[in-house]
């Protein structure tokens, strides 16, 4: 072997005489590959994560997130409270120039969600799961849909339900008014903002984040989800960042739909206990929910707010049914198939649809379209949270299949019913309702349901149902505000009780400074402007996403160049003959035996590799450590076994382990210990994880042979790891 060096520099990697490694595989030159030190290049350096940025195994407050988030959103309240005129004013301007020269890029940013989440499923990562490979789901699939349900659904569905078909039929964004295109359209405008587009927001972050908690242990939150993209900075203020603007988007979201909650079961209740409507009674729900969260949260009754949530989806599903049953179940019915049908042939055109060839356009685009997608992207932290919780064990294809369809037809039969009914009266002439419908949108709910059979059993039924919505997502949305302003190193568990209760107090102070300001409309004002931020985290989140997937192909890629030959849990087998293969059958090692074979083969073989490359001016570092029994994956900074680690200037160093792993004897054939129910392997480990194969038999060479075959796949690794962050 050429054993010339750089003699200036003998640590320097990126000589052009080749190693004997690099010569066994590459006709050419192979560098040491620069990567940026700051993110993970590999599955390893991903499971590292944990250790490396979360090293607290205790909750700890995040201080610049929650002084900061709370700051702004107290200051603008308090604006609000003082100067709502102006406060009105001013965020109509700001969301006109955004629904103007903006309008292009949520629909954009829209469109690329779906696409991306799609794109996961159908891939081959989507058989990857949110958990290790052997995780299974927690709950059955019927469960588990009906929890998809109940996460991301509120009451501003119910407002939406009847005024959204109602004024795109009266007053459609193209078209004639009242036509027969406009009649097509009406209740396909609100299933398509109330579709797909939202609920893949929900599964874009949602899986990202819990891929990232259950596969690798980091934090259930948006900054661990960047750490491929960030690395370590994302611990620092550049995650401080992150995290503040999400909580941000999250609190205008559920204040928004608090507001809007508010606003509809005002009449509600009134109409049932004639209380009087306006602003004192609004302002008293708001309250109430308050006194609910803090009830939950101090006297320990979090399991009946769970029950609520499921019960909700219940009290909806019972409504519907009522609906369907007492109202005009063959128009509703043939109603229901057309709108879906219409809703999938638009679907394409209607994501790209900016109204650029319509006049004065931006009105509707904000009000609508814009506002809905602003309202998804707010609420995508807060419901991808729960979403991932619930999901843990389930693949990425089926855990987005499931959340862009089961929900999305079950928010598509309560926009057709409420929307179709609704239009049904219209049809008929009643002009008064419409007006109604269009003017006040709470008012108009409710007289529809005044129109039915039993009208006071059915107000009584949906105003509990919306109740429900309602105070599933104050106190929900409390308690992941609260998340989002702590690092929490376990995702089971949730902020201190204190902080639920401050965000709780937070939140209801925004939604009443809103209120005064003017209800709904400023609601949407907020919510669009502040929505916005947003759009970039999805795009981070996306770009993170991806280059996560493409460490693990590109491990399994890499593994596949180097050897066919691949055990089912993904180890490269060496070569053995047919007596050496027969003898590891047969033959089951005692810890005498495997200490023995250690110190006869292991270790002489890794120190004639670690020789030739110190030889070649490697920094090649030999460790004898004690023969400890091993049964989970090795960390290779307490090794178990005698460890070769060759450094470079990559981010992760080579190195290939052995350690002794006590395994189950089987109970049939083959040469038994009888005094012991265990034998001993001889496994590899290197920085990709464990091989899962074993040595124990080998000769000197063969176990030198197994040395180059993964450092061969580890220069490859590295290689396609640094062209993908380039």
């Amino acid at each position: 072997m050429n054993q010339n060096s750089n003699e200036d520099n003998p640590n320097d990697h990126t000589h052009s005489e080749k190693t004997p490694f690099e010569r066994s595989r590459f006709g050419g030159s192979v560098k040491s590959p620069k990567v940026k030190s700051e993110v993970p290049v590999s599955k390893s350096d991903l499971g590292k994560g944990a250790q490396k940025l979360w090293q607290n195994k205790t909750t700890q407050i995040n201080w610049s997130v929650l002084i900061i988030s709370s700051a702004v959103i107290a200051s603008f309240s308090f604006w609000v409270i003082a100067m709502p005129d102006q406060a009105r004013a001013t965020m109509k301007l700001t969301v006109n120039w955004i629904a103007t020269n903006l309008g292009w890029y949520y629909v954009l940013t829209m469109a690329l969600v779906i696409f991306f989440v799609v794109w996961v499923a159908l891939s081959k990562a989507g058989n990857l799961r949110l958990g290790p490979d052997d995780s299974r789901p927690q709950y059955g699939l019927a469960t588990w849909a009906a929890m998809l349900f109940a996460a991301g659904v509120g009451i501003d569905l119910l407002f939406f339900s009847v005024t959204g078909p109602v004024v795109q039929y009266l007053t459609p964004p193209s078209g004639d008014a009242e036509s027969a295109a406009a009649l097509q359209d009406a209740v396909v405008w609100t299933m398509f903002h109330y579709g797909i587009a939202g609920w893949a927001v929900y599964a874009l972050l949602g899986m990202a984040m819990g891929y990232f908690a259950y596969r690798w242990n980091l934090p259930l939150s948006i900054r661990a989800a960047l750490y491929p993209l960030f690395g370590k900075r994302v611990k620092g203020a550049l995650g401080d960042s992150i995290s503040t603007i999400a909580l941000i988007g999250t609190v205008f979201g559920v204040a928004t739909t608090m507001g809007i909650g508010v606003v509809l079961l005002n009449v509600g209740f009134a109409k049932l206990f004639g209380f009087n409507e306006g602003l004192t009674l609004q302002i008293a729900l708001v309250i109430g929910a308050v006194i609910l969260t803090i009830a939950a949260t101090t006297s320990g009754v979090d399991r009946g707010i769970r029950w609520i949530s499921e019960l909700n989806l219940w009290s909806a599903v019972a409504m519907m049914a009522f609906i369907l049953i007492a109202g005009h179940t063959a128009f509703l019915l043939n109603g229901l198939v057309e709108n879906i049908g219409q809703f999938l042939v638009t679907l394409p055109s209607r994501m790209f649809k900016t109204f650029a060839y319509v006049p004065d356009s931006s009105d509707w685009m904000g009000s609508w379209t814009l506002f809905f997608w602003a309202f998804w992207l707010a609420w995508g932290p807060f419901v991808g949270v729960f979403l991932a919780r619930i999901s843990r064990g389930r693949t990425l294809r089926e855990f987005v299949v499931a959340a862009i369809t089961v929900p999305v037809l079950c928010d598509f039969i309560i926009v057709s019913f409420f929307g179709n009914s609704a239009l049904y009266e219209v049809l008929q002439g009643n002009s008064a309702f419409a007006e109604l419908a269009i003017e006040s949108p709470e008012h108009g709910w409710y007289a529809l349901l005044g129109m039915f059979p039993a009208p006071l059993f059915l107000i009584a039924l949906a105003t509990f149902s919306g109740l429900l919505f309602y105070i599933t997502s104050a106190n929900s949305g409390a308690m992941v505000m609260s998340n989002f302003s702590a690092s929490i190193p376990d995702p089971s568990e949730d902020g201190p009780k204190w902080l639920r209760i401050f965000w709780a107090v937070l939140t209801a102070v925004l939604t009443i400074s809103m209120l005064l300001a003017g209800g709904v409309i400023t609601m949407e004002y907020a919510t669009l402007i502040f929505a916005l931020p947003v759009t970039v985290i999805a795009y981070l989140v996306m770009f993170s996403f991806y280059k996560a997937l493409r460490i693990e192909r590109a491990e399994q890629e890499g593994k596949v160049i180097r050897d066919p030959t691949i055990t089912p849990s993904g180890g490269h087998i060496p070569e053995r003959s047919w007596k050496q293969r027969l003898g590891q059958m047969l033959t089951f090692a005692s810890k005498k035996e495997g200490v023995q074979y250690l110190e006869r083969v292991i270790r002489p073989a890794l120190d004639d590799v670690a020789a030739e490359f110190r030889g070649q001016g490697y920094d090649a570092e030999r460790q004898n450590a004690d023969h400890d029994e091993r049964i989970s994956t090795i960390d290779p900074t307490r090794p178990s076994g005698p460890l070769l680690r060759v450094s470079t200037d990559s981010v992760h160093d080579f190195y290939y382990q052995v350690a002794m792993v006590a395994t189950p004897a089987p109970t049939f054939s083959g040469k038994m210990a009888s005094d012991t129910d265990v034998y001993y392997r001889l496994e590899v480990t290197t920085q990709t994880g464990s091989g899962g194969y074993d040595l124990m038999g080998l000769s000197r060479q063969q176990v030198i042979d197994d040395v180059l075959e993964q450092y061969e796949a580890y220069i490859t690794y590295i290689s396609a790891a640094r062209e993908e962050d380039e």
